[in-house]
This record gives C-alpha cells, structure tokens and sequence, in this order.
C-alpha cells in the first residue's frame, strides 16, 4: 500500500471505529496481533491483539460515551503514520478508579502508527493523559 492509502486507513480506523463505537470493526483496521504502546516507557505494559484494545476502547467509550477524535493533522511516508489530535468526551461512568463526575473534558496527543499490508501492527500512543486527570479533579502526582 501507498502513502495515502496507509493515512486512510487510519482515518477510517478513527471514524468508522474508534468515534462511531464500533469496537466490532477494529479487527479491518489493525492486525491480529497488534501492539499499542502507551505514551510512556515502562508506565503501563503495552496492549496486545485486537481482543484487548477491544476491551480496552469498550472500558473507555464507558466512561466516555460520547468520546470524539478530531484529526489535527495527518502526516505519512513510508508504513509511517503520525496523527496529532484533540478528543473530547463527558465523564458518565468510573475511569481509572475516578467516580462519573459528569465533567466535560478536552485533551491531545501526537499518535504513531505502523502499517503492514493495509492494516495497523503497531500504535504509539502519546496524550496528555496528566491534562485528562487534572480536568477529572484528580492530581496525578500525589
């Protein structure tokens, strides 16, 4: 696959799957045996296969029904993706052991995707997870 074609692909991974709640879809988007990494080294272990970035979007679109991911900019060459986005969503049920506080929330990040034969098999994540807890009314450092 070209250039373009990689960037739509994740495109559609976005708005097809991740902002229309259709967790059933993920698996035309990424591989199997896709690897997401989380934004810092060490900080959590890495998301392994479509069965647990399922779960782990299910868990969040919970707490976030109506997460949304707007595309900022798309940037690709080569199997190479960058996506740097801002989501938004209303804090309606428990996250990360934080009780719904109804909040409305808005934060960003700068995503890297790697592609083999039209489908995504790794994801760098990197958002400002800090900014997130901090609008929830949790400090993340004490």
């Amino acid at each position: 696959m070209g250039v373009t074609e990689n960037a739509d692909v994740v495109r559609r991974l976005i708005g097809e799957a991740v902002n229309a709640d259709r967790v059933d879809l993920l698996s035309r988007f990424v591989c199997p045996d896709v690897v997401v990494h989380p934004g810092t080294a060490g900080a959590a272990p890495a998301t392994t296969g479509v069965g647990e970035l399922t779960t782990s979007f299910r868990r969040f679109h919970s707490a976030f029904p109506d997460f949304y991911i707007v595309l900022d900019d798309v940037v690709a060459e080569g199997d190479r993706v960058a996506v740097r986005w801002t989501a938004t969503g209303t804090h309606s049920a428990e996250f990360v052991g934080l009780p719904a506080t109804g909040r409305a929330v808005r934060w960003g990040g700068i995503d890297l995707y790697r592609l083999v034969d039209g489908k995504v098999a790794e994801w760098w994540r990197n958002d400002d997870f800090v900014w997130l807890l901090q609008q929830l009314g949790k400090s993340p450092i004490g």
